[in-house]
């Protein structure tokens, strides 16, 4: 039976991996970086991921210090975490994330605040629905693991 559950996981990963690429969240990048997974280090993409969310939450924060200061000038400093923000975005195959961050450095290099302001608000979200979504790929791969992983003793 829990081999079973541990199909149904495996398909229910598959059916989201799929969904998110048809949405354009996700891109080839992603895929290459699972297949960078092996028996030594089974939980890379993972950490990876978390990698990723630790440093993004400390982008989208000087972002919006940097926005809500009202004295605020400095459109080079923004542009520098932006390209942050799109390197890292892309190189775990954040593409809805990573294209975001593009507009939001074309509205910064034209010194809009108001399209910056409108493009960090747009931005927070896609990367809201890329976390949510990723957090729960991993919980289903970490119950598929338990179920695919339990075995029970022989009965004599």
């Amino acid at each position: 039976m829990l081999v079973l559950g541990a199909e149904r996981l495996r398909l229910d990963m598959n059916r989201l991996l799929a969904l998110l690429f048809h949405q354009g969240v996700l891109d080839e990048q992603f895929l290459q970086l699972q297949q960078l997974q092996d028996e030594s280090s089974p939980n890379f993409v993972y950490e990876v991921v978390n990698i990723y969310f630790h440093e993004s939450e400390k982008l989208l924060r000087n972002l919006r210090g940097l926005l809500l200061d009202k004295e605020f000038s400095d459109y080079k400093k923004m542009g520098i975490h932006l390209n942050q923000f799109i390197g890292s975005s892309s190189s775990i195959g954040a593409k809805r994330v990573r294209a975001v961050c593009v507009a939001f450095r074309a509205a910064s290099e034209q010194n809009n605040r108001a399209g910056c302001l409108r493009a960090l608000e747009l931005l927070e979200h896609e990367y809201c629905y890329l976390k949510n979504k990723l957090r729960e790929l991993f919980q289903m791969e970490q119950q598929r693991v338990l179920a695919a992983g339990v075995r029970y003793p022989m009965q004599n």
